[in-house]
C-alpha cells in the first residue's frame, strides 16, 4: 500500500531576472514553485483540470550525513494565487508515493480531481533490479525501472488501485482520454519501447505503435481523436515527435490509427510533446539551439484537411530564452498557463510557471509540409 506522507512545506513563488525581450513577448514573469533547498531536483508536473492543484514528482535533499534518493517521489500541491488570479507559488505539498519506490508521470483524473494517475515500483528497488532498458550517451540519458506499474490514488481516501500491471518490465507514461475511458501509455515488454491504449470500459489493452525503436510519452489530443509521442526510431540522439490520427469502432472504442504524420525531422532531441488546449499547437523541448540548452518550442499539428494542406511540424517558434535545461512544458486546461522544468536561475531542475502569451496565429504563414 501506498504510504500518505503529509510534507509541512509552503512554497512562495519567487519571479526570475529580467526576460530576455524574445521571451517577454511569450510568457509572463516566471515563478519558482518548487524550493531548491527542499528538493535536490524536481520535474515533470502536470496541472489539475481546475487549475488548482499540480502533480509532479521529484527528489528531496537527504538529512545530514545520508545520500539522496536514486529515483523520483511522486508528489501533490496546491497553487496559490494573488487577488487577481495570479499564480503565486505552491503550498500544503505532499509526497504520494512511499519512500524508496520509483515513480514517474503523474496525471489527474479529466473529470475527478480527487483521482490521480503515475507509474510506480509500489515497493522500494532491490540492488538487483537494474533498468530494463537505457538511453545513453553524451546528449540525454535517462533508465526505466522495472516491476512498474500504473496506479490510480483516491486523494480523498488515499486507497490505490492498480490500472495497468506488468511486474516484470517498465510499464509508465500513461495518460486518460478526455472521456476517462482510455489510458495510453509505454510498455517495455518486447524489449523496446510500445505504445499501447488501454480500453478501461471493456478492459481490452491495444498496441497502437510498435516500430522498433523506442516509441514513449504519448498524450492524448483535447479532442481525443489523436495522440502525439516521440521516437527514436531513426537512433540515438534522434528523438522525433509524431502525431496519429487514431480509430474506432462502433462503440467508441480505439482500435488501432489511421494514418501516422512525422513532426520533427532533424539531427536533434525533441520530446516532452504537449498539446494546446485549441487541439492545434503542441508545445515540445528541443536541442535544436544546443544539446546543453533545451528550449521550448511551440509546432503546428492541424492535419489541415480543410484546405488540402498538411500542416504537422509547420511554423516550429521558439518560447524559451534562458540559459540551461528548459523542457517537460505544460498547459493548465484554460492554456492561460505554462508550467515546465528549468535551470533557470537556481541552477537545479526545478518547477515553474509563466502565464502564456505567446500569440499562436502569428508568426510564418500556413505553407504546405
Amino acid at each position: 500500500m501506498i504510504v500518505h506522507i503529509a510534507l509541512l512545506i509552503t512554497i512562495v513563488g519567487t519571479g526570475a531576472s529580467p526576460l530576455h525581450p524574445d521571451e517577454a513577448s511569450a510568457i509572463g514573469e516566471p515563478v519558482l514553485l518548487t524550493d531548491p533547498s527542499f528538493f535536490l531536483k524536481a520535474g515533470e508536473s502536470y496541472f489539475d483540470p481546475d487549475t488548482k492543484r499540480v502533480i509532479f514528482q521529484a527528489i528531496e535533499h537527504p538529512e545530514d550525513g545520508l545520500e539522496p534518493d536514486n529515483d523520483y517521489g511522486m508528489y501533490l500541491g496546491d497553487l496559490t494565487f494573488n487577488n487577481d488570479g495570479s499564480i503565486t507559488g505552491l503550498k500544503n505539498i505532499t509526497r504520494l508515493s512511499n519512500k524508496g519506490s520509483a515513480n514517474t508521470c503523474g496525471w489527474f483524473h479529466p473529470e475527478d480531481a480527487s483521482r490521480v494517475m503515475y507509474a510506480t515500483t509500489t515497493t522500494p528497488l532491490i540492488d538487483g533490479d537494474i533498468p530494463g532498458y537505457q538511453r545513453g550517451s553524451g546528449r540525454y540519458r535517462w533508465a526505466f525501472p522495472p516491476k512498474m506499474n500504473i496506479v490510480s490514488k483516491n486523494l480523498e481516501d488515499n486507497s490505490v488501485t492498480q490500472i495497468i500491471t506488468d511486474d516484470e518490465h517498465y510499464l509508465a507514461e500513461g495518460s486518460w482520454s478526455p472521456d476517462a475511458r482510455h489510458v495510453v501509455y509505454c510498455s517495455l515488454a518486447s524489449g523496446a519501447g510500445d505504445i499501447y491504449i488501454a480500453d478501461l470500459n471493456t478492459g481490452k489493452n491495444r498496441l497502437i505503435v510498435g516500430d522498433e525503436g523506442y516509441d514513449g510519452g504519448p498524450f492524448f489530443s483535447p479532442d481525443g481523436k489523436r495522440i502525439v509521442y516521440r521516437s527514436d526510431r531513426r537512433g540515438n540522439d534522434l528523438l522525433q515527435l509524431y502525431v496519429a490520427e487514431l480509430k474506432f469502432d462502433e462503440s467508441g472504442s480505439i482500435v488501432g490509427i489511421e494514418k501516422e504524420y512525422q513532426l520533427t525531422d532533424n539531427e536533434h532531441v525533441n520530446w516532452g510533446p504537449f498539446w494546446h488546449p485549441n487541439n492545434r499547437f503542441l508545445i515540445y523541448a528541443t536541442s535544436e539551439v544546443s544539446h546543453r540548452n533545451y528550449e521550448l518550442f511551440v509546432c503546428d499539428a492541424d492535419s489541415g484537411n480543410t484546405d488540402g494542406t498538411t500542416r504537422y511540424g509547420i511554423r516550429q517558434r521558439r518560447i524559451t530564452h534562458a540559459d540551461g535545461f528548459d523542457g517537460l512544458p505544460v498547459f493548465d486546461t484554460s492554456g492561460k498557463w505554462l508550467m515546465w522544468t528549468s535551470k533557470r536561475e537556481t541552477g537545479t531542475s526545478q518547477l515553474w510557471t509563466a502565464p502564456f502569451l505567446f500569440d499562436l496565429d502569428a508568426g510564418p504563414p500556413v505553407m504546405e509540409h
